[in-house]
């Protein structure tokens, strides 16, 4: 299914995101998370080892909210399925990703040991609000 281009806009400014995974007895998991597009597919990025990997690894379907930063009541839910987790490239997706979020370089929270982990997702059914 094709990003409409209103979602495309959002996915590519400092937009809050919410990612819901399925935990392994089925309850769901949710984060707070920075988000970004390849044009194509919603970008994720995380670390390797954090549940929402672990909960994706086994199954890959996931629920994103994105919310427009200037009116949150605006948003796009998403619902879709990781189809590549890479390693490649994430740890300079990152920086990119805290230049648009924070203005600067990434602060790494939880140390420069981290293996940052890149979680493409199409997406099966888009719904707007706003």
């Amino acid at each position: 299914m094709d990003l409409p281009d209103e979602l495309l806009a959002l996915l590519r400014r400092p937009s809050t995101c919410y990612v819901a995974t399925t935990m392994p007895d089925g309850s769901p998991q949710m984060t707070q998370t920075w988000v970004d597009t390849d044009g194509s597919h919603v970008l994720i990025n995380t670390v390797q080892g954090f549940q929402k990997v672990r909960n994706v690894e086994r199954d890959p379907r996931v629920a994103l909210g994105v919310s427009d930063p200037e009116n949150p009541t605006r948003y796009f839910a998403v619902r879709g399925r990781v189809v590549d987790a890479t390693t490649d490239g994430a740890a300079e997706h990152i920086e990119a990703l805290a230049q648009r979020y924070l203005g600067g370089p990434y602060p790494w929270f939880g140390g420069r040991d981290q293996v940052r982990v890149l979680l493409r997702i199409a997406a099966d059914k888009i719904h707007s609000m706003g």
